[in-house]
């Protein structure tokens, strides 16, 4: 039910919209019902300061290099202004650093501090699930999400009228990369041929898009996709693709990535074009991609009909693909459920962070994408589990011999609760083969170079160095030791003085454009929204 104050927030953005609508020939009734966030409260974040100094933090800085401490950063406004030793490890700190000017100070004497982190593959949701923007926004921020790429994050205008109140820090947001899909939000109807996608490419450019989404599917032939990826690069946005089972014996990621392509998403596409029999996966005869669970149950049967890792073959795929420079964004995690659907749909943090409609929209049914559970047996988790096996092998293999891999998540789909769907793509990070350094680098300047390299910039975030801006992540525990204390509901472990289980971890601030959020607050304005959406559906 859309109520009283949601209308209200509606009209918070309508001014944002309404240059957008006058060049769209749209309407705001045009777009779903899904609901902008509310203006930033005084109770959500503190900041920017003329200057604020976090003291004492280890430091990861996101190059890939060691931790350093301790030391003292500085920040002026929205920009490091400097990294300061502040002095031995092991030895009691001085009590009187300079500067002693600072208007704000943060005490992270013995805790850890990392760039912001950056999804560079998320969707805000809808009215069937999550229609309110502040939901998963202030999810992202607990868990250190401080820059999202949403493919997209909502429909055309919305998604540009949210991304430019994050750019003001008018809301409680990550920073928003507006990513569409192909043909989305102008008047002028589907895209069907090379001239309209070069047309409708250039209208997005002058619209605040940031980049296309491909699917492979529909309208979308190997003409078109060329003819969008060309005129993308010459206007500056940025591409990546969903490259689904329904054109990938004309379009797979070898061809895309000699089309152009920025990044191929998910594993679709890989596989493809490593078939070692045929050109084309061999398919049961009854299979029906429009049946969510054959789709899905048939994506892990590919495993065995491709050339082997470390043949000649493989070797031959991935380094074609790092000389094109395209990016691998995994997604591990969205899928993860069907691999071990029971610890999916039983995880720690559905009951109190889950809103109910999103619940619902995760049951098994016909209706809703990617509720393919219909009758998941243990013949489809073993298919899946030798799937990852090899895809985990062939990601992180790309990323040995130099290619790029960055940090995705897609959650709202399949069990995967914004956040902490993140989190756990860490961890999968690392279960492929990556260190704990390079988990931490795909995480945050892997994806800041992805999505600023189509702009023909450098990027400002994803590092912290003096000059960047101050997108940050303050944590009480090692990140490095243990991805799991990073998880919004913390990590179990026991105490050795009272031999009883303790809750440590979750991340303490997150830092974005110079603004301070208290994670535990944001994490608690969830579980609130949470209840109070339950007591609504008792009613």
């Amino acid at each position: 039910m859309i109520t009283t104050n949601a209308i209200r927030r509606v009209g918070i953005v309508c001014a944002a919209y309404s240059a957008l609508m006058l060049s769209t020939g749209l309407s705001l009734a045009q777009s779903p019902a899904m609901i902008p966030a509310p203006d930033r409260s005084a109770s959500d974040g503190v900041g920017p300061f003329k200057k604020m100094v976090i003291r004492g933090a280890t430091l990861i800085d996101g190059t890939g290099g060691p931790p350093r401490g301790p030391v003292d950063i500085i920040i002026e406004e929205n920009r490091i202004t400097d990294i300061v030793n502040a002095g031995t490890p092991g030895l009691p700190l001085k009590e009187k650093r300079n500067p002693t000017d600072a208007e704000h100070e943060i005490d992270a004497t013995g805790m850890f501090v990392t760039p912001g982190f950056v999804d560079v593959h998320t969707h805000g949701g809808d009215p069937k699930k999550a229609p309110e923007l502040e939901y998963p926004y202030k999810l992202w921020l607990a868990h250190g999400v401080t820059t999202v790429r949403g493919v997209a994050l909502a429909w055309g205008p919305l998604g540009a009228a949210e991304k430019l109140r994050s750019e003001k820090n008018e809301i409680t947001a990550p920073r928003i990369f507006n990513y569409q899909t192909l043909g989305s939000a102008w008047d002028k109807g589907r895209v069907t041929s090379p001239e309209i996608a070069r047309e409708w490419v250039k209208w997005a450019a002058a619209n605040n898009i940031d980049g296309i989404k491909f699917f492979n599917r529909g309208d979308e032939t190997p003409e078109i996709i060329a003819a969008a990826i060309d005129e993308a690069k010459k206007n500056k946005l940025g591409t990546v693709a969903h490259l689904s089972q329904n054109l990938a014996l004309e379009v797979n990621a070898e061809s895309a990535a000699a089309m152009g392509l920025g990044t191929v998403t998910h594993f679709y596409g890989h596989f493809e074009s490593l078939l070692k029999d045929h050109k084309i996966q061999n398919f049961p005869a009854d299979y029906n991609y429009n049946n969510e669970y054959d789709r899905f149950a048939g994506v892990a049967d590919i495993w065995n009909q491709i050339y082997e890792p470390d043949s000649p073959e493989w070797k031959a795929y991935l380094q074609k693909q790092k000389n094109l420079g395209i990016v691998f964004d995994p997604t591990f995690t969205i899928y993860a459920a069907s691999r071990d659907l029971m610890r999916a749909r039983n995880a720690d943090w559905h009951d109190k962070y889950t809103i109910p409609s999103l619940w619902k929209f995760f049951q098994s049914t016909r209706d809703n994408h990617g509720s393919y559970f219909y009758d998941w047996t243990t013949h489809d988790e073993v298919q899946w589990r030798n799937f990852y096996q090899r895809y985990m092998q062939l990601v992180n293999d790309y990323k040995k011999m130099g290619g790029r891999v960055t940090t995705g998540s897609d959650s709202g789909f399949i069990y995967k609760l914004y956040g902490f769907g993140y989190i756990e793509e860490l961890e999968l990070l690392q279960e492929a083969g990556f260190s704990p350094l390079e988990v931490i680098q795909s995480a945050t300047i892997n994806g800041a170079r992805t999505l600023m390299e189509p702009k023909g910039e450098s990027p400002q975030f994803g590092i912290v160095r003096k000059g960047m801006l101050a997108d940050l992540v303050v944590m009480p525990e090692n990140p490095l030791a243990n991805f799991k204390t990073l998880y919004g509901t913390g990590h179990e472990r026991l105490n050795p003085a009272t031999n009883e289980p303790e809750t440590v971890g979750g991340v303490k601030w997150t830092i974005k454009d110079g603004i301070v959020f208290d994670a535990k607050k944001l994490l608690a304005d969830v579980a609130d929204m949470v209840a109070a959406k339950k007591a609504e559906t008792k009613k």
